[in-house]
This record gives C-alpha cells, sequence and structure tokens, in this order.
C-alpha cells in the first residue's frame, strides 16, 4: 500500500498565510501594541477585548506609562489595577 503525497503546493500556502498579519481591525492592533509594550503576550487576547470596549488611545497612552515605571514587577498586572481603580474593567 503506498501512501498519497500530500499536494506540495498546499503546504507552502499555509506556510506563506502563516507569515502573514492576521490583524483585520484597529483595536486588535491596538490590544497586540499594549501586549508588546507591558512585555505581557498571554494576556494579549484581554488587552483587544479591552481595546474594543474603550478605544485605544487611552490604554496605549496608559500601558506607556506603566512600562516607563521602573519600580513595577509586573507591570500587566499593575495596568489592570489602574483599569479597575477607574472602572474600565470588562
Amino acid at each position: 500500500m503506498q501512501l498519497a503525497r500530500p499536494d506540495k503546493p498546499y503546504f507552502e500556502e499555509l506556510a506563506k498565510r502563516a507569515k502573514e498579519s492576521h490583524v483585520h481591525s484597529a483595536h486588535q492592533l491596538a490590544g497586540l501594541e499594549i501586549a508588546d509594550i507591558l512585555g505581557d503576550q498571554k494576556h494579549k487576547a484581554l488587552y483587544i477585548k479591552l481595546a474594543k470596549k474603550h478605544g485605544s488611545h487611552k490604554l496605549i497612552t496608559l500601558a506607556k506609562s506603566v512600562a516607563e515605571k521602573k519600580d513595577v514587577k509586573n507591570a500587566g498586572a499593575y495596568f489592570m489595577k489602574i483599569i479597575t481603580k477607574e472602572n474600565l474593567h470588562t
């Protein structure tokens, strides 16, 4: 029994798609940018959700100010603490 060989152009197309961006809207880009600024890629879906709900400009500005603070050990947690205090949480 001979196994069928997978179609090579199909796998080449999949490899090409994997290298392309999957960002389709502004709030997705903003959420990913916030995750990069805070160094918290694990919670990027949360940041995308927050950007969609509350707008991106204020959140990006807040993330940058948190990232600039040298005494903060966990920038993502500190960012969420500030958002919770301002009643911007989800």
